[in-house]
């Protein structure tokens, strides 16, 4: 039975989990119903479970007829503080929590495949590892499993993953070698000048006025600091001073924002720009500012070879044509970035939009949008084979320079005997 029959036989069962999992969505640390079902879950499809992992994490390990390698699956649990409006009959029960991200998706595609791959046990040369993490959204997620030691026990050699793209058709997916998904950092800026009545500014040192200076020229470290060809962005997500009248000046102003990077260099070299920039403005003024950066999750940055191996996953599975080679990168995070640091991996779109309704094709975090159900047979036929492909492709390549390394032995007894 090929692994695509596999996926198609788990299609209901998965879709049903999924629905169940929307209509009862859970924020980012707080998925202890959810963990419940998926740990419930592998343990009926004879999996070792482990719960608790990093808070509300769990961890099913699926074991090959024969030693090797181990591979992880990654999916993320959490939802959002949004109110659903899809009108959907399975819509969210949880006033102002929704799965606007389609990790109600992502988690009932992964139980599908280890569901799927233990009937597929004996062609396993090696282990599987699924990881179920919580807090995706909220970032930390991803560094609170690998604290607790998600990549050891055993040692994880690679980990895919996969995310629903409401930019491809269900049916296909979106790959992508190197830089795919951007660092995001976040910053605040404390802007401190001097209040006083509106109608005498000169008596002032006004905040707003210093504010908007620093709003302006941090554009410039994008395009004047950075090369063309690197991409960068800065954003500014929030102006807020302390003056609630029309006629006072303030005495301080927020700014908070985020910036986004590909390039590691570059992730280091913006703040020192931007500290720079934002200092010297607000003396040049006559006030001054404080400027706090905060390193959030890392880029995600694929592994040529593990994409290679999820192509010809794919090319087997869905069909060579399923195929869809991304021209750029996303600015948008991930916090998969994380398990990269510690072993190559690779994460792919998934494509959900469905002819049928406009709203697939609304962008994630919607309050309205829906996924093409459809595409969940889709991410376990792609992951599935991935885990199979990697697992007997190692043991294979191992295999070969096992031989070759005792043909050379060989050779030299001959040589010297």
């Amino acid at each position: 039975m090929s692994f695509r029959s596999s996926a198609e036989k788990w299609k209901d069962e998965a879709i049903r989990l999924r629905r169940h999992i929307h209509q009862n969505p859970e924020l980012g640390h707080q998925e202890f119903e959810t963990a419940k079902l998926v740990a419930q879950f592998l343990k009926n499809a004879g999996l070792e479970v482990q719960t608790g992992v990093g808070g509300t994490g769990v961890v099913g390990i699926l074991k090959g007829v024969r030693e090797g390698r181990t591979i992880g699956i990654r999916a993320d649990m959490d939802a959002l503080p949004i109110v659903e409006k899809t009108g959907l009959p399975f819509a969210s029960v949880r006033e102002g929590v929704m799965h606007a991200c389609g990790h109600d998706v992502h988690t009932a595609i992964l139980l599908g495949t280890a569901a799927a791959l233990s009937e597929h046990r004996d062609e396993l040369q090696g282990t599987v590892k699924f990881i179920f993490q919580p807090a995706e959204e909220v970032q930390g997620g991803a560094t609170d499993l690998i604290e607790a030691g998600v990549l050891h026990n055993p040692e994880v050699n690679a980990i895919i993953a996969l995310h629903v793209w409401p930019d491809l058709p269900a049916g296909k997916i979106g790959l992508r070698k190197g830089a795919m998904l951007a660092a995001a950092d976040a910053f605040d800026i404390l802007v401190t000048g001097k209040g006083g009545h509106a109608a005498y500014p000169h008596r002032t040192v006004d905040p707003v006025i210093i504010a908007a200076q620093i709003i302006t020229a941090l554009q410039t470290v994008v395009s004047r600091n950075l090369s063309p060809l690197d991409s960068s962005v800065i954003s500014i997500t929030k102006l807020q001073s302390n003056s609630h009248a029309y006629n006072v000046i303030a005495g301080e102003v927020q700014l908070r924002g985020t910036i986004r990077t590909h390039n590691p260099e570059t992730r280091e070299a913006v703040p020192l720009y931007m500290k720079r920039l934002i200092e010297t403005i607000a003396e040049g003024f006559g006030g001054k500012a404080e400027f706090d950066y905060y390193r959030g999750g890392s880029p995600v940055i694929n592994d040529d070879h593990i994409v290679e191996v999820i192509e010809q996953a794919a090319t087997d599975t869905i069909g060579p044509e399923a195929v869809v080679y991304l021209k750029e990168p996303s600015m948008g995070a991930e916090d998969f970035g994380a398990y990269l640091e510690y072993v190559p991996g690779a994460i792919f779109r998934l494509g959900t939009i469905t002819e049928e309704d406009a709203r697939s094709e609304l962008p994630l975090h919607s309050d309205s949008i829906i996924f093409d159900e459809q595409a969940i047979v889709t991410g376990i036929s792609v992951l599935g084979g991935a885990a199979i492909r990697y697992l007997n492709q190692s043991s294979d390549d191992e295999s070969r320079i096992a031989l070759g390394v005792a043909a050379g032995n060989e050779d030299r007894g001959d040589r010297h005997g």
